[in-house]
């Protein structure tokens, strides 16, 4: 496969799992803001449930080379502060 080719693989790869965070972030935001609150056990288990599904599509594209260890770790971490800060906002509501 030719360096341009993997390139835009990786691109690619890293763009689809930055699409999945922002939709978990997404999805977290409109329980919180119309369904549940924090501290509810269905609130807890979807949130555990979709990063764990994200977690798993990172390790996954990183086995394959897609993307870099560090950069996976990365758009796990952002996500995982965006979620803090809406479960503060939404305890201070």
């Amino acid at each position: 496969m030719s360096a341009e080719t993997m390139t835009s693989h990786n691109e690619k790869a890293y763009a689809l799992l930055k699409s999945d965070a922002e939709k978990i972030r997404k999805l977290i935001e409109v329980q919180m803001d119309n369904l549940t609150m924090p501290q509810c056990p269905l609130y807890e288990e979807v949130l555990d449930t979709q990063m764990f599904g994200l977690s798993r599509e990172i390790d996954f594209a990183i086995r394959l080379n897609l993307i870099e260890e560090d950069k996976g770790k990365q758009l796990l971490s952002e996500l995982e502060r965006k979620l803090a800060d809406l479960h503060d906002a939404s305890v201070r509501k």
